[in-house]
């Protein structure tokens, strides 16, 4: 799209006078200055000093050479995908601090940009697509000063560039803000049901003696069968396949992510409502034996390598929870066998020690787990929406389609 008739194109090389970065020797590293790295560059569009953790020690001359000043704009000379490389981060921080070798760093040599303007400016669609373009290498994507002096940018007036820049602030500030708020009650949740489901607190009310058992004595063990992963399909009869019970599901879940068409399914292991599942295999101790309670309505199954309890007399969210918690998962990680492929077996599964409250006060429990989360996945929705009105607002307001009132603008 073309700009409005009253912005100016540049090229970078005509706003930012390039530099490299530092690449010291590895015993410098681990004290001194506070050094950016490539990682802070990619995943932030301005930097503090408290959003950069690496240090490294450098003579004074060699530390007034690399020095990061405020308003300094810093660039990722490289990245494993095409896609991030050469990614804008502006230092807004007050503390001298230094840049590594995977960055590039950029000084004004004019005026005529923002730095405020600049973080979001110099990731703008258009100058996205420029630096991708201009992206070199294989296994890692890399651009240098040169291919970053070529790249051009549309500006407006200062007075307009600081206008956008303070309504962008306000988008970021709402994102960060739920981001934060997300943060903090996931961390909530997590102490406040280790609490519960180890009977340290109780819920008002209860009173009752929490009674030790072992899993086998809650249900019988049934194993899955079948679905090669080339028979996963987009739609189908829902299947949970051992994998995601560590890496997608949390405890419980209520729906399936993969599916098999109905002649699969129908050698596979079909699941009930209130099954616990488990993975009887992973890669790491660590994840084996993972458990996750299928509380959905639909017909589903599962496949190879799971594990499943089918009992009764316990909440499913509660017992699954339970046995996710620090203590037993160390005694499931315990009982793994094998080294690149690690398994448990349902013996060992069936020998875990449990204590467990009467079933009214494990319903209860499970209900506060569930209501925690449905509130952090109402904070990830309304995240997503800032996400996307602040991209939605870029695309606007960087390209000129949206034009924002100016006083004194020239």
């Amino acid at each position: 799209m073309t700009a409005p008739d009253d912005w100016s194109t540049f090229k970078l090389g005509d706003l930012f006078e390039f530099s490299n970065g530092i690449n010291a020797g590895k015993s410098a590293y681990g004290s001194g200055t506070r050094f950016i790295n490539i990682l802070e560059v990619i995943t932030k569009e301005s930097l503090t000093e408290g959003d950069i953790p690496g240090r490294v020690s450098l003579p004074k001359s060699v530390l007034a050479r690399y020095r990061v000043k405020t308003g300094d704009v810093l660039f990722n000379r490289t990245s494993e995908t095409q896609d991030e490389v050469g990614l804008a981060s502006v230092y807004v921080g007050d503390e001298p601090v230094v840049f590594g070798g995977f960055v590039l760093r950029g000084q004004a040599k004019t005026k005529r940009l923002e730095s405020s303007y600049a973080k979001y400016g110099l990731r703008a669609p258009d100058v996205r697509r420029q630096i991708i373009a201009r992206g070199q290498g294989g296994i890692r994507a890399n651009v240098g000063q040169r291919d970053l002096k070529t790249v051009s940018v549309e500006l407006p007036e200062r007075d307009e560039q600081k206008a956008i820049a303070t309504a962008l602030d306000d988008a970021s500030a709402l994102v960060q803000s739920l981001t934060l708020l997300i943060a903090k009650k996931r961390d909530l949740k997590v102490g406040m049901v280790q609490e519960l489901l180890t009977g340290r607190t109780r819920l008002p009310g209860f009173t009752g003696e929490w009674r030790p058992t072992q899993v086998s004595r809650l249900g019988s063990f049934l194993k899955g069968r079948g679905i090669k992963r080339d028979e996963v399909r987009a739609t189908g009869v829902p299947c949970i396949r051992y994998g995601e019970l560590y890496t997608v599901f949390s405890d419980y879940t209520d729906h399936a992510v993969s599916f098999v068409d109905s002649a699969v399914a129908a050698g596979a292991q079909p699941l009930n409502p209130g099954d616990v599942l488990f993975a009887g295999s992973g890669e790491t101790k660590a994840e084996i034996g993972m458990s996750v309670a299928y509380v959905g309505s639909q017909q589903a199954v599962a496949g190879g390598d799971t594990i499943i309890l089918r009992g009764s007399g316990y909440d499913p969210v509660f017992l699954a929870s339970l046995l996710n918690t620090p203590a037993i998962a160390a005694k499931k990680a315990s009982a793994g066998q094998g080294d690149a492929v690690v398994h448990i077996s349902s013996h060992a599964l069936g020998a875990l020690d449990v204590v467990l409250p009467l079933i009214d006060e494990q319903v209860a429990v499970a209900r506060i787990i569930k209501d925690a989360d449905a509130e952090v996945e109402a904070l990830e929705r309304r995240l997503e929406s800032a996400r996307a009105t602040k991209t939605g607002m870029m695309q606007e307001l960087l390209t000129g389609r949206t034009r924002l009132p100016v006083e004194n603008a020239s």
